[in-house]
């Protein structure tokens, strides 16, 4: 008895999900060519960046832009179709001074998706090391240096000599930049914490000011 009625539970579960997709595709039969049409002219465009003949800059962006033409100039040229395809060339423009640069340097990907990928695990493992919910301030302030020691760890082992700094000068630039962020959100802290008294220590400082000179 249990196994039929767990088989009738899966054929009422089964015909209900039938109900559901049939009204919805009915619903939405009239979307589907402008659909159709925008998602090839999409996969064209993906086809495109992925240059699989290894052309040059300059050739992807021709190829490219005749396809962005094209895109202003179809036949659907309706109201759906039009505002699909307006997002389509707004987010283009957008990503356009830098989108043809990576054909002509080896080695350089098409998108960041890699770097996002290790900025998202740099802050999780730093979410568990920490307890925090969300990232520490000192991930915040010493992102520059915490992150680029994170990721060169992972893979590398270091001795004390290899800690030494080479260059100086750039050394304590990179260190006056820290000191700087560090400071900063020491103000603010101050700031929040006591409002009146962090601006009447300014009007302090001003006045101050003001008399030496």
């Amino acid at each position: 008895m249990e196994r039929v009625s767990q088989g009738g539970d899966l054929l009422s579960s089964l015909d209900k999900l039938h109900r559901l997709l049939t009204k919805g595709i009915a619903a939405t039969e009239q979307l589907w060519p402008e659909v159709q049409a925008g998602y090839a002219l999409v996969h064209r465009a993906a086809h495109v960046l992925t240059n699989g003949d290894h052309l040059s800059s300059k050739e992807v962006q021709q190829q490219y832009e005749r396809l962005l033409e094209e895109m202003r100039h179809h036949v659907f040229l309706t109201t759906r179709f039009c505002q699909m395809t307006a997002t389509f060339l707004k987010v283009t423009a957008s990503y356009w001074p830098g989108l043809f640069h990576c054909y002509d340097v080896v080695d350089l990907p098409r998108t960041n998706n890699d770097l996002e990928h290790v900025f998202g695990s740099t802050r999780y493992h730093e979410r568990r090391a920490t307890g925090r919910k969300q990232a520490s301030p000192g991930l915040v302030v010493r992102g520059s240096v915490r992150i680029v020691a994170t990721i060169v760890t992972q893979n590398n082992h270091f001795n004390g000599s290899d800690l030494a700094p080479r260059d100086l000068a750039q050394w304590r630039t990179l260190r006056k930049q820290v000191d700087y962020r560090h400071e900063a959100r020491c103000e603010q802290h101050r700031f929040r914490k006591d409002p009146e008294r962090y601006l009447h220590a300014l009007e302090e400082q001003l006045s101050q000011k003001k008399m030496q000179s």
